[in-house]
Protein backbone atom coordinates (compact mmCIF):
# COMPACT_ATOMS: atom_id res chain seq x y z
CA UNK A 1 0.00 0.00 0.00
CA UNK A 2 1.71 3.37 -0.79
CA UNK A 3 2.26 5.97 1.55
CA UNK A 4 0.30 8.94 2.93
CA UNK A 5 1.56 11.78 0.06
CA UNK A 6 1.02 9.38 -3.24
CA UNK A 7 -2.10 9.48 -5.66
CA UNK A 8 -4.75 6.76 -6.32
CA UNK A 9 -5.72 6.15 -9.53
CA UNK A 10 -9.10 5.03 -10.74
CA UNK A 11 -9.53 2.39 -12.77
CA UNK A 12 -11.30 3.06 -16.40
CA UNK A 13 -13.83 1.29 -18.23
CA UNK A 14 -15.00 0.45 -21.48
CA UNK A 15 -18.35 -1.82 -21.31
CA UNK A 16 -18.41 -4.75 -19.32
CA UNK A 17 -14.63 -5.06 -19.66
CA UNK A 18 -14.53 -1.03 -18.51
CA UNK A 19 -16.47 -1.81 -15.94
CA UNK A 20 -13.85 -4.28 -14.54
CA UNK A 21 -11.61 -1.23 -14.79
CA UNK A 22 -13.84 1.84 -14.62
CA UNK A 23 -15.23 0.14 -10.90
CA UNK A 24 -11.64 -0.26 -9.73
CA UNK A 25 -8.98 1.91 -8.48
CA UNK A 26 -5.06 1.14 -8.32
CA UNK A 27 -2.65 2.88 -7.14
CA UNK A 28 1.01 4.09 -8.38
CA UNK A 29 3.67 1.96 -6.93
CA UNK A 30 6.57 3.53 -5.21
CA UNK A 31 9.21 1.16 -6.62
CA UNK A 32 9.99 0.26 -9.92
CA UNK A 33 7.09 -1.60 -11.92
CA UNK A 34 8.11 -4.59 -13.72
CA UNK A 35 7.85 -4.98 -17.70
CA UNK A 36 4.71 -6.68 -18.96
CA UNK A 37 6.65 -8.93 -21.04
CA UNK A 38 4.34 -11.06 -23.50
CA UNK A 39 4.26 -14.84 -22.81
CA UNK A 40 6.34 -17.33 -24.69
CA UNK A 41 3.87 -18.45 -27.05
CA UNK A 42 3.36 -22.56 -27.18
CA UNK A 43 3.42 -25.01 -29.75
CA UNK A 44 0.49 -24.56 -32.43
CA UNK A 45 -2.26 -26.83 -31.00
CA UNK A 46 -6.00 -26.77 -31.53
CA UNK A 47 -8.01 -23.98 -30.55
CA UNK A 48 -10.31 -24.97 -27.94
CA UNK A 49 -13.74 -23.76 -26.90
CA UNK A 50 -14.71 -20.54 -25.26
CA UNK A 51 -16.26 -21.64 -22.17
CA UNK A 52 -18.35 -18.24 -22.49
CA UNK A 53 -18.86 -17.49 -26.05
CA UNK A 54 -19.88 -13.46 -26.83
CA UNK A 55 -22.50 -13.53 -30.20
CA UNK A 56 -20.52 -13.07 -33.38
CA UNK A 57 -20.85 -9.71 -35.12
CA UNK A 58 -23.77 -8.95 -37.32
CA UNK A 59 -24.05 -9.24 -40.97
CA UNK A 60 -24.82 -5.30 -41.30
CA UNK A 61 -22.30 -4.16 -38.48
CA UNK A 62 -20.08 -1.46 -39.44
CA UNK A 63 -15.96 -2.73 -39.87
CA UNK A 64 -14.50 -2.08 -36.81
CA UNK A 65 -10.88 -0.05 -36.65
CA UNK A 66 -7.66 -1.48 -36.57
CA UNK A 67 -6.30 -1.90 -32.51
CA UNK A 68 -3.90 0.80 -33.09
CA UNK A 69 -6.29 3.02 -34.55
CA UNK A 70 -9.47 2.10 -32.10
CA UNK A 71 -8.66 4.56 -29.48
CA UNK A 72 -11.23 7.41 -30.90
CA UNK A 73 -13.95 4.49 -30.92
CA UNK A 74 -13.36 2.97 -27.37
CA UNK A 75 -12.93 7.08 -26.47
CA UNK A 76 -16.55 7.78 -27.74
CA UNK A 77 -18.24 4.48 -26.30
CA UNK A 78 -16.55 5.56 -22.61
CA UNK A 79 -18.68 9.14 -23.35
CA UNK A 80 -21.99 7.07 -24.27
CA UNK A 81 -21.77 5.09 -21.26
CA UNK A 82 -20.91 7.28 -18.76
CA UNK A 83 -20.76 10.90 -20.07
CA UNK A 84 -18.55 12.43 -21.59
CA UNK A 85 -17.13 14.87 -18.64
CA UNK A 86 -16.41 11.25 -17.14
CA UNK A 87 -14.70 10.22 -20.47
CA UNK A 88 -12.14 13.54 -20.64
CA UNK A 89 -11.81 13.26 -16.30
CA UNK A 90 -11.05 9.44 -16.08
CA UNK A 91 -9.86 7.81 -19.59
CA UNK A 92 -6.19 7.86 -21.31
CA UNK A 93 -6.08 8.83 -25.28
CA UNK A 94 -3.48 6.21 -26.31
CA UNK A 95 -3.31 2.43 -26.89
CA UNK A 96 -6.65 2.01 -24.11
CA UNK A 97 -7.90 -1.11 -25.41
CA UNK A 98 -4.24 -2.82 -24.74
CA UNK A 99 -4.07 -0.95 -21.45
CA UNK A 100 -7.99 -2.03 -20.21
CA UNK A 101 -6.73 -5.80 -21.15
CA UNK A 102 -3.48 -5.44 -19.64
CA UNK A 103 -5.24 -4.05 -16.17
CA UNK A 104 -8.20 -6.68 -16.31
CA UNK A 105 -5.84 -9.68 -16.75
CA UNK A 106 -3.43 -8.15 -13.56
CA UNK A 107 -6.34 -7.67 -11.36
CA UNK A 108 -5.86 -10.83 -9.99
CA UNK A 109 -1.74 -10.62 -9.22
CA UNK A 110 0.26 -8.87 -6.44
CA UNK A 111 0.83 -5.67 -8.63
CA UNK A 112 -0.87 -3.66 -11.60
CA UNK A 113 1.83 -1.97 -14.18
CA UNK A 114 1.38 1.94 -13.16
CA UNK A 115 2.71 2.58 -15.92
CA UNK A 116 -0.02 0.67 -18.18
CA UNK A 117 -2.97 2.43 -16.26
CA UNK A 118 -5.74 2.74 -18.56
CA UNK A 119 -7.19 6.16 -16.71
CA UNK A 120 -5.87 9.58 -15.18
CA UNK A 121 -4.92 10.39 -11.01
CA UNK A 122 -7.99 11.21 -8.76
CA UNK A 123 -6.89 14.42 -6.86
CA UNK A 124 -6.07 13.72 -2.47
CA UNK A 125 -4.09 12.08 -0.44
CA UNK A 126 -4.73 8.82 1.44
CA UNK A 127 -5.61 9.31 4.86
CA UNK A 128 -4.81 7.11 7.80
CA UNK A 129 -6.23 7.63 11.37
CA UNK A 130 -4.19 7.08 14.62
CA UNK A 131 -0.74 7.26 16.06
CA UNK A 132 2.34 5.89 14.22
CA UNK A 133 2.14 1.87 15.15
CA UNK A 134 -1.66 1.66 15.42
CA UNK A 135 -3.01 3.47 12.54
CA UNK A 136 -5.89 2.39 10.46
CA UNK A 137 -7.15 3.64 6.95
CA UNK A 138 -9.59 6.77 7.42
CA UNK A 139 -12.84 6.19 6.59
CA UNK A 140 -12.78 9.60 5.16
CA UNK A 141 -11.09 8.33 1.79
CA UNK A 142 -14.23 6.37 0.77
CA UNK A 143 -15.80 9.75 0.05
CA UNK A 144 -13.15 10.23 -2.74
CA UNK A 145 -14.36 7.49 -4.60
CA UNK A 146 -18.12 8.63 -4.14
CA UNK A 147 -18.73 10.24 -7.63
CA UNK A 148 -17.42 7.27 -9.54
CA UNK A 149 -19.24 5.13 -7.75
CA UNK A 150 -22.61 6.59 -8.32
CA UNK A 151 -21.95 6.75 -11.80
CA UNK A 152 -20.82 3.29 -11.99
CA UNK A 153 -24.27 1.89 -9.81
CA UNK A 154 -26.44 3.65 -12.74
CA UNK A 155 -25.19 2.46 -15.76
CA UNK A 156 -27.36 -0.26 -16.99
CA UNK A 157 -25.45 -3.45 -17.39
CA UNK A 158 -26.90 -4.63 -20.33
CA UNK A 159 -26.23 -1.46 -22.19
CA UNK A 160 -22.65 -1.80 -21.17
CA UNK A 161 -22.45 -6.17 -22.21
CA UNK A 162 -23.39 -4.33 -25.36
CA UNK A 163 -20.56 -2.19 -26.26
CA UNK A 164 -18.09 -4.43 -24.67
CA UNK A 165 -19.86 -7.41 -27.52
CA UNK A 166 -19.26 -4.92 -30.20
CA UNK A 167 -15.59 -3.96 -29.08
CA UNK A 168 -15.30 -7.44 -28.21
CA UNK A 169 -12.79 -8.48 -31.66
CA UNK A 170 -10.52 -5.27 -30.32
CA UNK A 171 -10.01 -6.90 -26.48
CA UNK A 172 -9.42 -10.11 -27.91
CA UNK A 173 -6.90 -9.23 -30.49
CA UNK A 174 -5.03 -7.11 -27.88
CA UNK A 175 -5.27 -10.11 -25.31
CA UNK A 176 -3.58 -12.96 -28.08
CA UNK A 177 -1.31 -10.37 -28.56
CA UNK A 178 -0.28 -9.83 -24.57
CA UNK A 179 1.12 -13.82 -25.10
CA UNK A 180 -2.24 -16.47 -25.54
CA UNK A 181 -2.60 -17.45 -28.80
CA UNK A 182 -5.40 -20.10 -27.63
CA UNK A 183 -7.44 -17.63 -25.02
CA UNK A 184 -10.07 -16.12 -24.86
CA UNK A 185 -10.17 -12.77 -23.41
CA UNK A 186 -14.35 -13.28 -22.14
CA UNK A 187 -12.74 -16.34 -20.10
CA UNK A 188 -10.66 -14.22 -18.74
CA UNK A 189 -12.75 -11.38 -17.62
CA UNK A 190 -14.83 -13.92 -15.58
CA UNK A 191 -12.09 -15.42 -14.10
CA UNK A 192 -10.98 -11.74 -12.70
CA UNK A 193 -14.87 -10.84 -11.84
CA UNK A 194 -15.29 -14.17 -9.77
CA UNK A 195 -11.77 -13.67 -8.01
CA UNK A 196 -12.71 -9.90 -7.27
CA UNK A 197 -16.69 -10.75 -5.96
CA UNK A 198 -14.81 -13.21 -3.73
CA UNK A 199 -13.05 -9.80 -2.19
CA UNK A 200 -13.37 -10.47 1.72
CA UNK A 201 -15.96 -8.51 3.90
CA UNK A 202 -13.97 -6.45 6.18
CA UNK A 203 -16.10 -4.50 8.97
CA UNK A 204 -14.78 -2.00 10.52
CA UNK A 205 -11.34 0.13 10.48
CA UNK A 206 -8.43 -1.51 8.93
CA UNK A 207 -5.35 -1.87 10.58
CA UNK A 208 -2.38 -0.90 9.45
CA UNK A 209 1.62 -1.20 9.67
CA UNK A 210 4.42 0.51 8.24
CA UNK A 211 7.40 -1.47 8.09
CA UNK A 212 9.54 0.74 5.52
CA UNK A 213 8.40 3.47 3.36
CA UNK A 214 4.81 1.87 2.30
CA UNK A 215 1.92 1.36 4.43
CA UNK A 216 0.91 -2.69 4.59
CA UNK A 217 -2.00 -4.50 5.67
CA UNK A 218 -1.36 -5.17 9.25
CA UNK A 219 -3.48 -8.57 9.35
CA UNK A 220 -1.42 -11.06 6.88
CA UNK A 221 -4.46 -12.71 4.95
CA UNK A 222 -4.99 -9.09 3.96
CA UNK A 223 -1.56 -8.49 2.81
CA UNK A 224 -1.57 -11.23 1.13
CA UNK A 225 -4.31 -10.49 -1.38
CA UNK A 226 -4.20 -9.05 -4.72
CA UNK A 227 -3.91 -6.17 -6.22
CA UNK A 228 -7.89 -5.84 -6.97
CA UNK A 229 -9.01 -7.44 -4.10
CA UNK A 230 -7.00 -4.36 -1.68
CA UNK A 231 -7.86 -1.99 -4.30
CA UNK A 232 -11.91 -2.96 -3.57
CA UNK A 233 -11.07 -3.00 0.60
CA UNK A 234 -9.80 0.55 0.14
CA UNK A 235 -12.55 1.79 -0.83
CA UNK A 236 -14.68 1.09 1.95
CA UNK A 237 -16.96 -1.65 2.11
CA UNK A 238 -20.63 -0.08 1.32
CA UNK A 239 -18.48 1.45 -2.38
CA UNK A 240 -17.30 -2.21 -2.41
CA UNK A 241 -20.64 -3.78 -2.39
CA UNK A 242 -21.91 -1.79 -5.07
CA UNK A 243 -19.22 -2.51 -7.38
CA UNK A 244 -19.87 -6.47 -6.44
CA UNK A 245 -23.33 -5.64 -7.72
CA UNK A 246 -22.43 -4.22 -10.76
CA UNK A 247 -20.10 -6.89 -11.81
CA UNK A 248 -22.49 -9.83 -10.83
CA UNK A 249 -24.64 -8.14 -12.97
CA UNK A 250 -22.39 -8.19 -15.85
CA UNK A 251 -21.37 -11.47 -15.11
CA UNK A 252 -24.62 -12.76 -15.78
CA UNK A 253 -24.64 -11.15 -19.16
CA UNK A 254 -21.79 -12.06 -20.50
CA UNK A 255 -21.82 -16.03 -19.51
CA UNK A 256 -25.00 -16.46 -21.04
CA UNK A 257 -24.73 -18.36 -24.26
CA UNK A 258 -27.09 -16.64 -26.28
CA UNK A 259 -26.39 -13.14 -25.01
Amino acid sequence: MEESNQKLVIGGAIAAVLVIAAVIYFWPQSETQPAIAKVAAPPAAAQPEADYPVPAPKADAAPLPSLEDSDSLLDELVGSLFGSDAAQSWIVKTDLARHLVVTVDNLPRKKVAERLKPVKPIPGKFLVNGPEGDQTIAAENAARYSSAVHVIEAVDAQMMATAYFKVYPLLQKAYVDLGYPNGYFNNRLVEVIDHLIATPDVPGPIRLMQPNVMYEYADPRLEALSAGQKILLRMGPQHAAVVKKKLRELRTIVTSKSP
